[in-house]
């Protein structure tokens, strides 16, 4: 069990998405920049242009480095492009969900999360 410690700071919602998903969560309320002369933002929006390298140093940043992230959220077309440090991050916080976006349908088959519920069932 996670000792108190460990959770009770995280209180953000993160997003690595599509200028439509991420416009979206931040009109409801998640967006968030950090105060002081490095102030960095919980929200990653992702186009044809961005480099992998930006993506995965992202997720790197919102699993690793930040301890006020609670859940991070994914569109799942995005993740196949870190599929592999998805699929290798264990930790319980933050919890990484994949999301569908408007123009990728979502396929459970390549969720991370219901990978591992399908070996714990033995499937």
């Amino acid at each position: 069990m996670a000792s108190a410690a460990t959770y009770k700071d995280r209180q953000l919602l993160a997003v690595i998405g599509d200028e439509d998903s991420v416009t979206g969560l931040l009109l409801a309320g998640i967006g968030h920049v950090t105060e002081g002369a490095d102030a960095q933002r919980n929200f990653l929006v992702v186009d044809a242009k961005t480099e992998t390298s930006q993506i995965e140093q992202a997720f790197q940043n919102f699993t690793q480095e930040r301890k006020d992230i609670a859940v991070l959220l994914i569109n799942q077309h995005i993740a196949e492009r870190i599929r592999h440090s998805v699929d290798t991050f264990a930790d319980p916080f933050p919890a990484v969900l994949e999301i569908p976006s408007k123009d990728h349908l979502y396929d459970p088959e390549k969720d991370s999360v219901l990978k591992r519920v399908r070996r714990l069932f033995g499937e």
